[in-house]
């Protein structure tokens, strides 16, 4: 089946050193008008699930989100997908240490302009202060993680530290954890409560 999922696959070996024609030609028959550049598959989740509790279909609007497996590929990727590679529309979504990669990878003078949604530290923290620690707490119970979040506060790196940033690190602990909050976290958000560079990003879109 030809969905999003083939055209990225597809981005990402022609990003890697492959042909680029049968991203090209996936491109023309999805429709593929705007690609939302994000660091890492995540941001996608997260991206995906609001756009389900917004009742946006991104991919009958013509819009591709793509991980780049780290914002130092931003450069690669613009160039592939941007005016001088398939022409589509670009718009970027990022950790604030990360936007100087973004900056310098899309060009200023493109038509239309590029624009970057930037997270103050990063997605996770953007959701956490929205959703509040103490929500996001029942959100890992929840998630049956209750007993290794215990053991992770219980960790002399973590005492004293604020409780959303704790809850920020132990995120990154495990591997695909912060794909399975990145969804979850967003589910859980009221309508009106997405963080700024998220609401930003779909407002644009």
């Amino acid at each position: 089946m030809v969905d999003m999922r083939t055209f990225r696959h597809e981005v990402a070996g022609w990003a890697a050193g492959g042909p680029g024609g049968p991203a090209g030609e996936l491109a023309e028959v999805l429709g593929v008008r705007t690609a939302v550049l994000v660091e890492g598959v995540s941001d996608l989740a997260a991206v995906e699930a609001l756009a389900v509790g917004r009742g946006r279909d991104l991919a009958a609007e013509g819009v591709c989100v793509m991980p780049m497996g780290g914002a130092m590929s931003v450069g690669r990727y613009a160039a592939l997908l941007g005016p001088a590679g398939l022409g589509l529309r670009l718009i970027g979504l990022c950790d604030e240490r990360e936007k100087p990669f973004f900056d310098r990878g899309l060009d200023p003078t493109w038509t239309p302009r590029p624009h970057i949604h930037v997270c103050t530290a990063d997605l996770e923290d953007e959701l956490i202060r929205a959703l509040g620690p103490a929500r996001v707490e029942q959100i890992v119970e929840a998630e049956d993680e209750v007993r290794a979040w215990r053991t992770f506060v219980r960790q002399p790196a973590q005492h004293g530290r604020p409780r959303e940033q704790q809850l920020r690190r132990f995120m990154g602990t495990k591997k695909g954890r912060k794909i399975r909050y990145g969804r979850v976290l967003v589910e859980a958000l009221a309508p009106d409560r997405a963080p700024a560079p998220l609401d930003d990003l779909f407002a644009g879109l």
